[in-house]
């Protein structure tokens, strides 16, 4: 299933850094970088579930999970959900 998102990157990245301050309230919002990773920022399984599912239905994507697994790191989850490239 592709996503039926239309975000542009900045938005989709506003509502990842909600839903990753609400899932993981000890990180700072200064430390997603494009660079780094989920678990990069101390998610586990569970919460990396937690957080590209969350993320996917705020943005009104209908995207299975499984979708995201190769996608290495934060700039790469926000292109791939706002269509601005590919995953990295």
């Amino acid at each position: 299933m592709t996503a039926p998102v239309a975000a542009d990157p900045a938005t989709v990245r506003a509502v990842l850094l909600e839903v990753i301050a609400e899932i993981l309230p000890d990180v700072p919002a200064q430390e997603v970088l494009d660079e780094r990773s989920l678990a990069d920022l101390g998610a586990d399984s569970v919460d990396r579930v937690e957080i590209i599912t969350t993320l996917t239905h705020r943005l009104g994507s209908r995207e299975r999970v499984s979708r995201f697994a190769d996608i290495r790191d934060i700039g790469g989850l926000v292109a791939h959900l706002s269509g601005a490239g590919d995953a990295r």
